[in-house]
């Protein structure tokens, strides 16, 4: 029973996992969609929803705190200026999971987790969807 176990380890040490949710993040940040593992994509969400709300203050606290996480001055700005207004009126829930099957070489569950808004934008589910047919 997982009762009062608030994450998953991915079978990684802390450190490693920070770096593979920091990298994760900013691939994320940068791209607004990337396909992973359901895993990783599930655990992912809740770190990058409280960046999106961290941006969405924009003083000078809030991006050295997002500065900390994510070590890269251009996504930290894509963050503050361009990601957290467009969500300005949400409270939450900016981002999707969208499962999109299994990974060949060793059938491990994949999903491609996306920002919610960009459906005029042609996706990788969309794209991996097509491929397998």
């Amino acid at each position: 029973m997982r009762h009062r176990i608030s994450f998953r380890k991915l079978n990684r040490t802390s450190s490693h996992r920070k770096s593979l949710f920091s990298n994760l993040s900013n691939s994320l940040l940068e791209h607004e969609e990337i396909r992973t593992t359901l895993a990783k994509a599930k655990s992912l969400r809740p770190i990058v929803e409280k960046l999106v709300t961290l941006g969405k203050q924009k003083s000078l606290h809030s991006r050295r705190k997002a500065f900390a996480f994510l070590r890269n001055n251009t996504i930290v700005n894509k963050l503050l200026y361009d990601l957290s207004p467009r969500y300005k009126q949400r409270h939450g829930g900016y981002l999707r999971i969208i499962k999109v099957g299994n990974r060949y070489g060793d059938m491990a569950p994949m999903a491609v987790i996306q920002f919610v808004g960009d459906d005029n934008k042609k996706s990788l589910s969309a794209t991996s969807n097509q491929s397998d047919k």
